[in-house]
């Protein structure tokens, strides 16, 4: 992947060792996850009953799948990665900048969760996050350098949003609620995009990429330029590792809590190793920033109670400033209404 510039991440590797309870396996069995064909969620295909079906499966059972034929032009997420990667090569004074702690910033760069948190054990990564929708208003405020990045992870963001709205709606049939469920605040909702450097690491069997964590939006669309993605089986608290052959769809917390917990955000983390770096692309969708999701009145019933309390994006954003952040689905436990069990993940 050419030269990284060991500087970026701070020298002083003990910043970065996690406690032993908490380091990676790093030879995890392979997730065997579904696979859903957006072709055949056409509304003239008459088998599409059945594939509404087996995803409603695939967001019970993991909270996450892969997903083909979706109408992203390799071009594009090539460009994606390639504008990603350019940008994190760039000289310290061109990135730097953009280097905020300050989680309401629609455009920001920095390391770990909040760089700043120094009686934290840090991530091994770097991030450039921005907000991406409506592309116009935002993409002014994108970097200007590298020249290409605004027009490549531009196009990409456009894709990526335009699969998530074809997503949706099935997903939400496939819990009862009707495909125009929530029609208008989604499609006037925010993407956030989270742009991920996991440069090389000497030792990266003691450190992480991200910690273990859920998505807080609906869904994410994850671009992986290499495989490094680990994700948490919710029925065993197994960590089995992710392939970066396709598109991976995460369910996020809001999406578990307008579900009444019917369906799951998957807990994940990503490792790192020592011979190259990488990038991946998070589109991160969901309601606008103070659209409260509540969980649906039609999945409440007898026996059923309310499971969640309302949240918007903003509740999240409280919550990342108070430091209390990627322990496992932390923010989604502060969401839960009584006493709920929540699955650890198994060691190592």
């Amino acid at each position: 992947m050419g030269a990284w510039r060991p500087g970026q991440l701070s020298l002083q590797m003990d910043h970065y060792i996690q406690p032993p309870s908490r380091r990676p396996n790093l030879n995890v069995e392979r997730a065997n996850l579904p696979i859903i064909d957006m072709e055949l969620l056409n509304h003239s295909n008459p088998s599409r009953g059945l594939v509404i079906d087996n995803l409603g499966e695939a967001c019970r059972r993991m909270g996450c799948f892969h997903v083909v034929n979706h109408g992203i032009r390799g071009c594009v997420m090539k460009g994606a990665l390639d504008a990603a990667l350019d940008f994190f090569k760039q000289a310290e004074e061109d990135t730097m900048g953009l280097m905020s702690d300050n989680v309401r910033m629609p455009v920001r760069f920095g390391e770990s969760f909040k760089s700043g948190s120094e009686d934290k054990v840090r991530s091994w990564r770097l991030f450039l996050k921005h907000y991406a929708h409506p592309l116009d208003h935002w993409v002014r405020l994108w970097p200007l350098k590298p020249p290409h990045y605004r027009e490549k992870m531009g196009n990409y963001a456009v894709e990526a949003r335009s699969l998530a709205l074809k997503l949706l709606p099935p997903i939400l049939e496939s819990l009862g609620l009707g495909p125009s469920y929530l029609k208008p605040k989604i499609e006037d909702g925010m993407q956030v995009m989270a742009v991920n450097c996991y440069p090389p690491c000497p030792r990266p069997d003691l450190v992480l990429g991200i910690p273990p964590h859920t998505d807080y939006g609906f869904l994410t669309v994850l671009l992986q330029g290499s495989h490094g993605l680990q994700l948490m089986d919710p029925s065993t608290g197994i960590w089995t590792a992710a392939s970066s052959s396709s598109l991976l769809i995460h369910l996020g917390d809001h999406l578990e809590l307008l579900s009444n917990g019917m369906y799951r955000s998957v807990v994940h983390r990503a490792i790192v190793n020592a011979e190259e770096g990488r990038v991946s692309i998070s589109s991160v969708h969901g309601l606008g920033m103070e659209e409260k999701v509540m969980v649906a009145e039609e999945l409440v019933g007898e026996g059923n109670p309310r499971r969640y309390r309302e949240s918007s994006f903003g509740d999240f954003l409280d919550f990342l400033e108070s430091g209390d952040c990627g322990e496992g689905g932390g923010y989604k436990d502060t969401l839960r209404i009584g006493i709920y069990v929540k699955i650890k993940p198994k060691l190592p």
